[in-house]
């Protein structure tokens, strides 16, 4: 048990993800674990969940070395920058199912 914990803490992030997802699927073996990518990727299935890993890794990855406000003023210039409207991103957080600490933060860097 401590060498698979050990693995999976060098994994870091992405194996929680992918460990809540094999949890969630009531199976066991590689059923399991084919079947929460699966899940995890969504239409785009077993590839999309490997993908979904991946960007989970570089989302972690950033919120430890920027912080969360930082992350989140650059998202927000980015889409600026893109053309977005000020009122469209507005629109659009508003929707989000997000905190509502979280939907005021990305709101006041707008």
């Amino acid at each position: 048990m401590d060498i698979i914990v050990q693995k999976l803490v060098a994994l870091g992030t992405p194996a929680l993800v992918l460990v809540i997802a094999i949890a969630t699927t009531g199976l066991a073996g590689g059923a399991a674990i084919v079947s929460a990518l699966a899940v995890l990727g969504g239409p785009l299935g077993m590839l999309g969940g490997i993908a979904l890993l991946g960007l989970t890794a570089l989302t972690a990855d950033a919120l430890a070395r920027f912080g969360l406000d930082r992350l989140f003023a650059g998202v927000v210039d980015g889409l600026l920058a893109k053309g977005r409207t000020v009122e469209q991103i507005r629109r659009d957080v508003q929707s989000y199912p997000i905190s509502r600490s979280m939907k005021r933060r990305v709101l006041e860097r707008l």
